[in-house]
């Protein structure tokens, strides 16, 4: 049973003045202080925040950040804490004059969950320091990149340039995101507000205000898609604002995964189009038509009875023919599940390029990521289809505050249920929370959901207490604007004076001008008569508090997904920084002198354990040179391993021999990690023959 307020034309009245004088302005005020409150939490949030995190790290490098080597490598290697796309210009080696010197051909070293990438260096590079310079695009679409030194010999003085500005950062990056949250609030507004007007409030597609809010929505996520495809090139390379219109950029970006996911969300808007339009199109038709039937059956009830007040007719919606019966409810499941299925695929957009793509349990993870943001876009687009219906629409039923009661519930349950589970995956430990960037943000929204919940729990308080019709005040109300109008309309509608001089009606202008007034007036005497219910009224403020604390939510939202998250936040402060420790997930280096005593028996023996750490996976290379420098052999070589903590080992490494003065093996396997021998066995003769210990950590 759905109710609807007639309410006459004509100019309106002045019932009781100091109420409606103070009411409205109290109203305004209240509004107002909310907007500037959630405008106040947002430029806290957005003017203190960093440009935009990425969620790859560099964990290890070879040779180390800072660290000093006694010749030139053969490769820089860098590893990082998942996957990540590079190209042959995203590593750039430059000597100590700024200019590049690596081979220009990216080598990819990834191997089982190893993610490693290298730059080949040509053989011969001076003494001095090195800088490398990188950029990658990380697996959930984010940006990352870094520099740091080397030094060949001993430090030198460097001129190379380092990047002005992070990846992501800058103008280009503050554009991408305000696109992203732009995209997120389409999204939001777009789903749930057609979810509003399809489960709880059919008669809304016919009400232009909830119309031009879905259609704005789609309108706004659409844009959004389009900018951010286009700024992609500079966001995730140059960093320039002009590269907007490189084609071979764009290209490239197509041919990636958040490409991908951006042009399949453009085909999806194409449908959802098609959806908007037949929902406010047939829809809105099939609903106004059903209107129609019970606005006349209800007009003849009260006619019979005569006792409805004038000016707010209260009207059931009656049964209408069957034919139109069937055609209505075939086009609600039309809709429902076409607009089902543009949804999912929406949100799949975002569930498969970012967060939920990559890091533990994907198979699971995407699924779920999808169900929680159609479950936020259920809750949080519905609240503001519903605010807007309390606000700029006519006169919401109880029965459709309720729908919506109950679905804005189930949504919360699938909210907490789905954000709990995301939580583990990105957080992983309880002191993480309070540690890391990623945890205090995930807090803070956690708290303002939390704040969200509480003010929903007074709205459901006041949908308690909704009468199924308008409140006695809003009667009254009504019935005094109708009298006033009926009198202004005759005042100025009176007998036309007996003259030959052009009237209103003669002057289209003043026509015009006239016909806005009485627009006006009315529109001013509805909304005198929609304010003049106290529950409606404490309803609308609850549900203006509601959506203003969910447009910080969405911001903090919206910065949640651009920060890193806090396993690999972890997992680098673990390491002691991006590249920055030897002994934590990077490949062990030794140089070792040696003297059997005999005639050359002197010299250095150089050893690269890669990764270096437990496993099977290790590369172990072995090189030998004499005082000078250069590459010597000897008649043998051997190299094993002993952890003396858990009495393993001796464990023998099988070595071929590469080359002059080169030995190498593969699947070198060290089972536990922990504090290693390594013993290193060289014979120069016969007779001659030395063993030499180095200790090796392996994590």
């Amino acid at each position: 049973m759905t109710t609807t307020v007639l309410c006459a034309p004509g100019s309106g009245a002045r019932a009781p003045s100091a109420r409606r004088a103070g009411a409205p302005r109290a109203r305004r005020s209240s509004a107002l202080r909310l907007l500037v409150l959630a405008a106040a939490l947002l430029g806290a949030l957005f003017g203190g925040a960093a440009p935009a995190s990425a969620h790859a790290a560099l964990t290890g490098s070879t040779p180390a950040q800072g660290s000093v080597v006694r010749s030139a490598p053969e490769q820089v290697t860098l590893t990082f804490s998942e996957g990540v796309a590079m190209s042959d210009d995203s590593v750039r080696v430059l000597d100590p004059q700024g200019k590049r010197v690596d081979r220009g051909k990216l080598r990819d070293l990834c191997s089982g969950e190893t993610v490693k990438y290298g730059a080949g260096l040509p053989p011969g590079l001076p003494d001095g320091t090195y800088t490398v310079a990188w950029q990658a695009v990380s697996a959930d679409s984010h940006p990352v990149s870094g520099a740091f030194t080397f030094s060949v010999g001993a430090p030198s003085e460097t001129s190379a340039p380092l990047p002005q500005q992070e990846a992501g950062g800058g103008v280009v990056g503050a554009l991408y995101g305000i696109a992203r949250y732009l995209a997120y609030a389409g999204f939001v507004v777009l789903v749930g507000g057609a979810a509003f007007v399809l489960i709880c409030r059919p008669a809304a597609a016919r009400v232009r205000s909830v119309q031009r809010l879905v259609a704005r929505s789609w309108a706004a996520l659409t844009a959004a898609t389009i900018a951010m495809l286009l700024l992609r090139t500079p966001y995730t390379t140059s960093g320039d604002l002009a590269d907007v219109f490189d084609l071979g950029g764009l290209r490239q970006v197509l041919e990636t995964k958040p490409g991908a996911a951006l042009v399949s969300r453009l085909l999806l808007l194409a449908a959802a189009a098609l959806f908007v339009a037949v929902l406010f199109g047939a829809y809105a038709r099939a609903q106004r038509d059903a209107g129609r039937a019970g606005s006349e059956e209800g007009r003849t009830g009260a006619e019979g009875a005569g006792d409805a007040p004038s000016g707010a007719l209260v009207t059931p919606e009656a049964p209408d023919a069957p034919a139109d019966a069937k055609r209505r409810k075939d086009l609600t499941f039309g809709l429902s599940v076409g607009g089902a299925i543009v949804a999912v695929g929406l949100a799949a957009t975002w569930a498969m390029a970012e967060h939920a793509s990559t890091g533990l349990q994907t198979a699971v993870a995407i699924p779920v990521d999808v169900l929680h943001l159609l479950a936020v876009a259920t809750w949080l687009g519905g609240l503001t289809a519903l605010l807007v219906s309390l606000y700029r629409g006519p006169y919401v039923a109880r029965s459709d505050v309720r729908r919506f009661s109950r679905l804005a519930f189930g949504s919360v349950l699938v909210v907490v249920a789905t954000g709990v589970y995301q939580s583990w995956r990105q957080v992983g430990t309880w002191q993480a929370l309070t540690d890391t960037s990623y945890g205090k943000l995930l807090l803070a929204k956690a708290a303002l959901v939390v704040v969200l919940v509480g003010i929903a729990w007074f709205s459901r308080r006041w949908t308690a207490r909704l009468g199924e019709g308008p409140a006695p005040e809003a009667e009254a109300t009504a019935v005094l604007e109708s009298v006033a109008a009926r009198t202004e309309t005759a005042a100025t509608d009176g007998p036309a004076p007996a003259t030959d001089a052009p009237t209103a009606e003669a002057d289209p202008e003043r026509a015009a001008q006239l016909a806005r007034q009485r627009a006006a007036l009315a529109s001013a005497r509805t909304k005198r008569i929609r304010d003049a219910d106290p529950e409606r009224s404490g309803l609308r403020r609850s549900v203006l508090a509601e959506a203003t604390v969910a447009v910080v939510v969405l911001a903090v939202t919206t910065v949640l997904t651009s920060t890193e998250p806090a396993r690999t936040e972890a997992a680098v402060k673990a390491v002691g920084g991006a590249g920055q420790s030897a002994d934590a997930n990077q490949p062990k280096v030794l140089n070792i002198p040696f003297d059997t005593g005999g005639p050359r028996g002197k010299g250095t023996a150089r050893v690269d354990l890669d990764p270096g750490r437990s496993g099977s996976g290790n590369a172990l290379h072995l090189r030998l040179a004499d005082p000078d420098g250069r590459t010597v052999d000897v008649p043998e070589v051997k190299v094993s391993f002993t952890l003396p903590d858990k009495d393993l080992g001796p464990l023998p490494v099988t070595l071929d021999h590469v080359s002059e003065g080169h030995w190498s093996a593969r699947d070198v396997q060290l089972p536990v990690p922990g504090q290693w021998q390594l013993s290193l066995v060289v014979r120069t003769s016969d007779i001659d023959q030395v063993t030499e210990t180095r200790n090796v950590k392996i994590n």
